[in-house]
């Protein structure tokens, strides 16, 4: 009997074996599948295009030129078209590029001539520029409305190094407490305060002597936390009390969460002498639906 395995025969008769160093001679490295010996495998590199190259961005078809696409080396779309890779092409024979297409428009347009998209669309076409690894493109969005005032914010947030986590925690007690509730909304209590020294008209004139001037002991003394949920400040910058509560309103809203906030009066404990706290206390009011 003969076994016969991919091209090479192999008797039965163990007196016609091969040897090892024989088998070793005969042996061959498979060569490497071509495109169409694989059926499903990928065309040899390096892969040419044409001058002006059809595109399918997530079922959204494009032209433009080559040259549009490889306009600044360092981008992805300058090494997907570099040739180095392999670009599928759909049934009609456009490049494709498994992406949502609904900003590239934008993208193109810049590599084109420089253009900006509008506004209300800078946020979103940056988050593709940084997809597509646009860097002029990321540079120009920055410098503009309203990315730029976002870059103004973030230098304030900036001052408080807990305020993500802090927004993370209004999210979960609110979320905490209308389950437990199984109400539709969730309020807590925040204390949103700029100055770690209580101020008022009337102690203004003796806070600079207080607060560099007392004892360790009466340094304690101040330390206080008021009786609320989540508790942001202080802070050293021209930014107030109502600056900070847009900010967190803010992000709170593009997260899709529906927040309302009002003041509902301010911590009394006594701390010290004629010294009471007077930050602030708002009620947030979350509602889930």
């Amino acid at each position: 009997m003969v076994v016969v395995t991919g091209q090479n025969k192999v008797s039965g008769n163990p007196d016609d074996a091969m040897s090892s160093s024989d088998a070793e001679d005969d042996f061959q490295e498979p060569a490497t599948p071509t495109a169409t010996q694989a059926g499903q495998s990928l065309p040899l590199l390096p892969q040419q295009f044409p001058e002006v190259v059809p595109l399918n961005v997530g079922g959204m078809c494009f032209t433009t030129r080559l040259s549009t696409l490889r306009r600044y080396e360092d981008t992805m779309l300058a090494a997907m078209f570099s040739g180095r890779h392999y670009i599928p092409t759909d049934a009609e024979g456009r490049y494709f590029i498994d992406r949502d297409g609904t900003y590239f428009g934008d993208i193109l347009n810049f590599l084109r001539s420089g253009d900006l998209p509008p506004r209300e669309r800078v946020r979103s076409v940056y988050k593709e520029a940084q997809y597509y690894s646009i860097g002029p493109l990321l540079d120009c969005l920055e410098d503009v409305q309203p990315l730029k005032g976002e870059k103004v914010r973030q230098a304030f947030l900036g001052l408080m190094p807990y305020y993500k986590d802090h927004l993370e925690r209004i999210i979960e007690i609110a979320k905490l407490r209308a389950m437990q509730r199984k109400a539709r909304f969730a309020k807590l209590k925040v204390c949103v305060f700029k100055e770690e020294m209580p101020i008022t008209p009337y102690e203004c004139p003796h806070f600079n002597s207080l607060r560099f001037e007392r004892s360790e002991s009466e340094t304690k003394l101040f330390e206080h936390h008021c009786e609320v949920d989540v508790s942001f400040g202080p802070w050293e910058a021209v930014a107030d009390v109502y600056d900070l509560l847009h900010c967190i309103v803010t992000d709170l809203s593009d997260r899709g969460i529906t927040v309302d906030h009002q003041c509902i009066g301010v911590c009394d404990k006594h701390l010290i002498n004629h010294y009471y706290c007077k930050r602030p206390i708002y009620e947030f009011k979350i509602t889930w639906w």
